[in-house]
């Protein structure tokens, strides 16, 4: 049995790796940090060119009707260049919302609109729901570390109704009515902001899921987009790791000969092929919708988590003193891999519901 990608999934990523190396440097990253511009527009249109939104996107939808695979090799690539764009936001969950929780309806005037990038979507999908509420298709209330909701055009958010019921509901978020503050953030080319909703026109999604069930399933999809993420993350360190350490000598001799600096790199190497294996292990269940997905999922996220916080914290150690500089790169791996760990609940949500999910299986 094959668990690996195709040839055709393999010549996907590597056109991405090529494009992504020739237009988004640590300078592309730097320059959105440094003005608080929260994405790159040039990149997100290259993106959009290339027709990545529109992966996942049934045809009939204006979408390329691909599989979850090609999107997870994406992923990979999309991690491994830091790409500071919309992706996560309105790829990995505000389109995927709307495929599970929207009708059939809504979808055929929704979907098409991210499948081209015309629309660039988020979601606000907070667990207490009593922060936002809905009444005659209108919301009140606010929503916090609302991942690119600063330039997202629309938003999905979970708000009670008049029978205190969770429901999902769409929102644009260009209208006068909504209030949009920037956040502080660890890793600002992956902003938030919050969201305070004042009588603000609201279309209900009326999909069969209920709005639990859509959030989990969405959840789960997206932790494991977000460990390819993280394993391309890991990779880019570890190569940066092995690159400085080569490259510098220390008493006359390379600093990777070093057994300290082996141990480090031994240790990164395998934190980084056990979270690129529950991936793997993650990308089939996605892809084949099996009912292993949600115990894969929170497989996929705890390591993703684990493996890029060790392999960015010792990239940094791995440089001396040198690592913690704002001149070195080593600290824009080791942001994001902090406001990825942050993202769909933090990894002591993720280890709980591992545990729940081994001990239902």
């Amino acid at each position: 049995m094959n668990f690996d990608f195709s040839d055709d999934q393999k010549n996907i990523q590597d056109q991405a790796r090529s494009m992504l190396a020739k237009e988004c440097n640590s300078s592309v990253v730097r320059q959105v940090i440094d003005t608080n511009s929260g994405f790159d527009e040039a990149l997100w249109q290259q993106i959009i060119a290339l027709g990545w939104p529109a992966i996942s996107i049934p045809e009939q939808h204006g979408g390329l009707g691909l599989s979850y695979l090609e999107l997870c090799v994406i992923a990979t690539e999309l991690g491994r260049s830091l790409a500071p764009v919309p992706f996560i936001a309105s790829v990995y969950l505000g389109t995927e919302i709307i495929k599970a929780a929207a009708s059939e309806q809504q979808q055929a005037e929704w979907l098409p609109e991210l499948a081209s990038g015309e629309v660039i979507s988020t979601v606000a999908i907070g667990s207490d729901k009593s922060s936002c509420r809905a009444s005659n298709d209108t919301l009140n209330g606010s929503k916090s570390a609302v991942l690119h909701g600063m330039i997202a055009n629309r938003a999905i958010v979970a708000a009670s109704d008049e029978q205190d019921e969770l429901q999902l509901y769409l929102v644009d978020l260009h209208h006068n009515s909504i209030q949009c503050t920037t956040q502080n953030s660890l890793d600002p080319s992956l902003p938030r902001a919050e969201l305070v909703f004042n009588n603000t026109p609201a279309i209900k999604l009326s999909g069969t899921l209920s709005a639990k069930a859509a959030i989990s399933r969405v959840f789960d999809r997206a932790a494991v987009l977000l460990a390819f993420e993280q394993v391309g993350g890991c990779e880019a360190a570890i190569d940066m790791a092995k690159a400085y350490t080569t490259d510098r000598y220390a008493f006359g001799r390379q600093v990777a000969s070093f057994q300290a600096i082996k141990h480090k790199l031994a240790d990164m190497f395998v934190a980084k092929e056990l979270a690129k294996s529950n991936a793997y292990y993650g990308a089939w269940a996605l892809s084949a919708d099996a009912p292993e997905l949600a115990l894969a999922a929170a497989t996929a996220r705890v390591s993703g988590i684990d493996a890029y916080y060790l392999c960015s914290k010792e990239n940094i150690q791995a440089h001396g003193g040198m690592g913690f500089t704002w001149e070195f790169d080593c600290h824009l791996y080791y942001r994001r891999a902090q406001a990825l760990s942050t993202l769909l609940g933090g990894n002591p949500y993720w280890k709980s519901l591992l545990v729940d999910r081994l001990l239902a299986a």
